[in-house]
């Protein structure tokens, strides 16, 4: 049944024109106001509850748009292709062997398969389903039994699958719903995910309040698995949990151009990045006090690509039933693009946060941009900064 459903989903693709010839440039006859980056699921007011750190383009009326305004049609796809991320951070050709990285999200998304299918065949990547042993989709004790819907959270989820699957195509990937977005079962999640066979990573896309590791590090706590988590998308806001925690690789955000540089790419601090310091944590090894300014944990640890305006582009629900192509960011993109870097790694060994601190020199260090006015973490310089930490991926010698 499910194959039957991949199939009917890509025939459809193909018959509106999202096979490998699309273009990546968005046009349409009209557009609807100016383009502006939309939250994707909602925010909270309790510190132990957790927002999904996505944004995506869309236009006064909410339609999905290019940078420009235009509105996204089927056959002009909007954002990043899984060639640019690869070329940007220098990973195109590199082999997981099979790794697995672990997704974690809250809510149900019942066409996940359905629409990684048809974001795959897009972009010629090869096919990861459920029959094909590449995806497992679990709840967050370990059963079939999955989420009730909640579309801005599946959306959250669609651009987790698409980041993995754009920086390391050979991947397996495990998805484990929460039951609802507390962070008492978002990190059940998180330990669920780790006890599955080969997941060497695991994506955490969203952040609380500013919490202990006494109360709440017990679910983020696996050595031997790098554990990324997203900064946020409100700019310099001090702590977010579990970004602030001790345990994980606290992911920032950067804008990403093409240009014409050695590298092809050049990267500034976005400017929705999230950054800040915590004195309820402990650092991690090799991040200090003269470093960062702050006499605790400070975020980020290193970055990737965030911001909406030249994010990825996305296939992703718009209703339970019904799916389409949107421009995406947010830290909920670099966190899956940072977990991917270290599934292709395969050097995981302790705490792998600690890894970049020791070999920054295979890092891109960010120098320029900024995220808000404060004294120590609001502006990218040269070495660790507050937005975009050490840097961002240059291949896999810095994790």
């Amino acid at each position: 049944m499910r194959k039957q459903i991949l199939s009917a989903a890509l025939a459809s693709a193909a018959a509106i024109g999202l096979a490998a010839g699309a273009t990546t440039t968005a046009t349409a006859a009209s557009s609807h106001g100016r383009a502006h980056a939309a939250r994707v699921c909602a925010t909270t007011s309790s510190p132990t509850t957790a927002a999904c750190s996505s944004m995506k383009l869309v236009n006064d009326q909410g339609v999905a748009v290019s940078p420009s305004g235009r509105t996204i049609t089927p056959n002009a796809i909007s954002g990043k292709s899984p060639a640019d991320i690869q070329s940007a951070y220098k990973v195109a050709g590199l082999s997981s062997g099979g790794r697995t990285v672990a997704i974690v999200d809250a809510y149900g998304y019942p066409n996940a398969e359905r629409d990684l299918g048809v974001y795959r065949s897009q972009w010629g990547l090869p096919a990861c389903t459920v029959a094909n042993g590449c995806l497992r989709i679990i709840n967050q004790t370990g059963g079939t039994s999955l989420p009730r819907f909640d579309v801005g959270w599946a959306g959250e989820q669609a651009l987790d699958l698409d980041a993995v699957s754009a920086t390391c195509p050979d991947c397996k990937i495990v998805l484990v719903q929460a039951s609802s977005a507390s962070l008492t079962n978002l990190g059940t999640a998180v330990n669920t995910a780790a006890k599955q066979p080969g997941v060497v990573a695991i994506s955490n896309s969203y952040g609380g309040g500013d919490l202990a590791d006494s109360s709440y590090g017990s679910y983020y706590n696996h050595p031997g698995i790098a554990v990324t988590a997203s900064t946020g998308d409100n700019g310099y806001q001090g702590g977010s949990y579990p970004a602030s925690s001790h345990y994980v690789t606290a992911v920032g955000g950067t804008s990403l151009v093409k240009d014409g540089s050695a590298r092809g790419w050049s990267e500034s601090a976005w400017s929705g990045a999230g950054s800040g310091c915590t004195t309820l944590n402990a650092a991690p090894a090799g991040q200090t006090t003269a470093m960062t300014a702050c006499s605790g944990r400070a975020i980020a640890d290193v970055s990737a690509v965030a911001d909406p305006n030249t994010g990825l582009a996305t296939y992703a629900p718009t209703t339970k039933s019904s799916s389409s192509w949107a421009q995406y960011g947010g830290t909920s993109l670099s966190a899956p693009i940072v977990a991917a870097v270290y599934a292709l790694s395969g050097n995981t060994a302790g705490y792998a946060n600690t890894i970049p601190y020791a070999n920054s020199a295979g890092l891109f260090d960010v120098t320029s941009g900024s995220n808000g006015t404060c004294a120590s973490w609001c502006t990218a310089k040269s070495g660790w900064d507050g937005p975009t930490g050490l840097g961002t991926p240059n291949g896999t010698s810095a994790f």
